[in-house]
């Protein structure tokens, strides 16, 4: 199995969703970064378990206990390593379900690929708990890409039908995304909160779950960031944004959506101001040929319904190889896109980072 990510900024993953505890080992940290830790301690509320009426009952809360690679409050250099207990599990709910496969899970890819040895309880390492540690790792890059001056903001851009305002592509200001960071529910337009929480609420009360779609901002990123082809800012953030389990999609820009244009209307037209080139529009996201272009790089991510829901479904006992009738119990989100925001600002923070340790090394970080 391969957890672990980077090319610079090393991620390494551990640990499963009802065992004692789950981490990440962060290997490429320079020496003397200050951790701010009532930051790192609000990026982790923002995905913890338990904290609204739409979310899971199960409560954790996430405390981040860091066991090396920091000293007197700065980073050492050496590989950091976090852990996060466990607290709040009711293995129980999987015993009596051990061979019947959830659909939408990964309990039969999982049973094949690993011959039956994967840990069953609440998804085990496939788990949305790995996401945890994940946010953690977001919060370091945060921190160290605040240095210059970069900031990566997220708000829910859906759920299910109902549609949020979207990111004016050519001016986000830092303001808004420190903002949409202060919220518990992200959104630009706050009079279409109540009618999703509506929507949420009326799925999670028929047994069922929404999915939703997160968009996303990333500013003041220079101009060169990026390579053409299998290392473009695309393909080293999806890499990442595709780990993140429920993601289903990526676009970046326009996305799908620029094939109803035509060139003349998809092509970004550059101008000069103050002495600075950039585009009137920003349909291509912030990126041309891979790279950046110096206008914000904006993207959207598709979330998948919650796999876990009331509803009988039809599935198989692999064990005894007949079909049989699933109930899922236990604690489930009817929607998982609130607490993915945090998540996938997190990936997208550690793989800017990545990129910019690749072009500029380390001597810019103080």
């Amino acid at each position: 199995m391969s957890s672990t990510w980077g090319k610079n900024i090393k991620i390494s993953l551990f640990g499963e969703s009802h065992g004692e505890a789950v981490g990440v080992v962060i290997d490429g940290l320079p020496a003397g970064v200050e951790l701010d830790y009532d930051f790192i301690r609000e990026e982790m509320k923002r995905r913890a378990p338990g904290r609204s009426s739409i979310s899971t009952p199960r409560k954790e809360d996430d405390e981040v206990n860091i066991i090396s690679g920091v000293f007197n409050g700065r980073t050492t250099g050496t590989p950091l390593c976090c852990v996060i207990k466990n607290k709040n599990k009711i293995s129980k709910d999987y015993e009596k379900i051990r061979y019947v496969l959830r659909p939408g899970h990964a309990d039969y890819t999982g049973y094949i690929k690993y011959r039956g040895y994967n840990d069953y309880r609440g998804g085990g390492h496939f788990s949305g708990r790995l996401t945890a540690p994940l946010v953690f790792a977001g919060a370091v890059a945060k921190i160290i890409l605040s240095k210059k001056n970069i900031f990566i903001g997220a708000h829910i851009k859906s759920i299910k039908n109902i549609q949020d305002l979207g990111f004016d592509f050519c001016n986000v200001d830092e303001g808004t995304l420190i903002k949409l960071r202060q919220m518990d529910f992200p959104v630009l337009n706050d009079c279409i909160e109540d009618e999703m929480k509506r929507v949420i609420k009326e799925a999670k009360e028929d047994g069922d779950s929404v999915g939703g779609v997160i968009e996303v901002a990333v500013i003041n990123v220079e101009e060169g960031l990026g390579s053409p082809f299998f290392d473009s800012i695309e393909s080293r953030l999806s890499h990442l944004l595709f780990s993140i389990p429920a993601v289903k999609g990526v676009e970046f820009g326009e996305g799908f959506n620029i094939t109803n244009m035509l060139g003349s209307d998809a092509n970004d037209e550059f101008y000069i101001e103050n002495g600075k080139i950039k585009t009137r529009t920003n349909y291509n996201g912030g990126i041309l040929g891979g790279i950046s272009n110096g206008m914000p790089i904006i993207f959207r991510v598709a979330i998948k319904p919650t796999p876990s829901i009331l509803k009988r479904q039809k599935t198989v006992n692999i064990s005894l190889m007949e079909e049989v009738e699933l109930q899922v119990e236990g604690r489930h989100d009817a929607c998982i896109v609130p607490r993915a925001v945090p998540v996938v600002e997190a990936v997208t923070s550690i793989g800017i980072l990545d990129m910019l340790i690749e072009r500029e090394g380390y001597s810019w970080i103080k």
